[in-house]
């Protein structure tokens, strides 16, 4: 997103809210898939910019052009080493290094000395005479060691330095971080907006509405999941194939993406047997529901495998006992 043009309009319309009012923390929560770390974004590229305007950032100048290629010296990024090298954020030299020699994989949460690092660049001169931002991203990747850090300079900030924390499960926060922000709970944008803006990304106008029911109605998620190479048409056939023990109905999935999408099949079933809507899979896509009690179970398990997906002892033996598992719910009578 290189200039205010460019941004969602449900995002443009909060990005313009928001600048509208005062405050050197802000805290943007809500579920995936909503634009938190673009509303984030937008929100940093117009304090820092050199021409803003009440719509955001103009998207033109040094200022701009330094955040489009990751090198604006007044603007700090905290985010999991994996998510700033996808996002095409640097890394510290030191980290980048140990990664490079081995020595470690890239974290999959805000390191406490990447904190250290923002705490010291919140307190030096601004380079570009504009204040300077920190973005972090999602904030509840941060430990409490990290968030702690974050807290002191929460509590006495640097005069000229503000703050935009993006989450995407803010309960996980500290109380004392989240009261020391101003909040902004992320609108969810209306169906006709989200299919309009899906199909200007180069979706097909006949495959957004599944992709978008595949992502329980989150735009970014389900563009993501259209550019995964993925089909709508596979997805509605997955609920069967489940039935049928079939694995292959899998392609490659990792074991985390495998659970994810049995979580959202778990979840309308047991959506359909009190009665409601279901919301990933479309009615005529479903089984007949089993008995509540071991769907219950099966939620149950779902998310204790989760816990460890990005850690499976052998991922083979985990995607045969994750099917057989959801074979045997969807056939079970008591």
């Amino acid at each position: 997103m290189s200039g205010a043009e460019t941004a969602a309009p449900w995002i443009a319309a909060q990005r313009s809210t928001l600048l509208a009012q005062r405050g050197h923390a802000w805290l943007l929560q809500g579920p995936s898939g909503l634009g938190q770390y673009a509303l984030g974004l937008a929100m940093v590229r117009a304090w820092l910019c050199d021409r803003p305007t009440a719509e955001g950032a103009c998207g033109q100048c040094g200022s701009c052009h330094a955040i489009e290629v990751r090198t604006h010296a007044d603007l700090c990024v905290l985010m999991p080493e994996v998510q700033m090298i996808e996002l095409g954020w640097p890394l510290s030299e030191k980290a980048q290094a140990d990664i490079d020699d081995k020595k470690r994989k890239a974290s999959k949460e805000i390191r406490v000395e990447a904190m250290r690092d923002a705490v010291e660049f919140s307190q030096r001169t601004s380079a570009r005479g504009r204040g300077k931002a920190v973005l972090v991203y999602p904030a509840e990747q941060m430990n409490h060691v990290t968030a702690n850090a974050l807290l002191k300079t929460l509590e006495e900030p640097p005069g000229d330095v503000r703050f935009v924390l993006a989450s995407e499960a803010a309960h996980q926060l500290l109380p004392t971080i989240r009261s020391r922000c101003l909040g902004h709970t992320m609108a969810w944008p209306a169906e006709a907006d989200m299919l309009a803006w899906l199909k200007g990304q180069g979706i097909a106008a006949d495959a957004a509405p599944a992709f978008l029911r595949a992502a329980g109605g989150r735009p970014d998620d389900a563009l993501a999941l259209a550019r995964s190479g993925r089909s709508p048409q596979a997805w509605a056939l997955l609920p069967q194939a489940m039935a049928r023990g079939d694995a292959t109905a899998l392609g490659d999935w990792s074991p985390a993406q495998v659970i994810d999408a049995l979580q959202k099949l778990c979840h309308d079933l047991l959506a359909a047997s009190v009665g409601a809507a279901p919301r990933y899979f479309a009615p005529a896509d479903l089984p007949k529901p089993p008995p509540l009690a071991p769907l219950t179970r099966w939620s149950k398990a779902l998310s204790k495998a989760a816990r460890t997906a990005d850690h499976p002892f052998n991922a083979g033996l985990m995607l045969e006992a994750l099917v057989a598992q959801a074979r045997n719910t969807l056939h079970s009578r008591h």
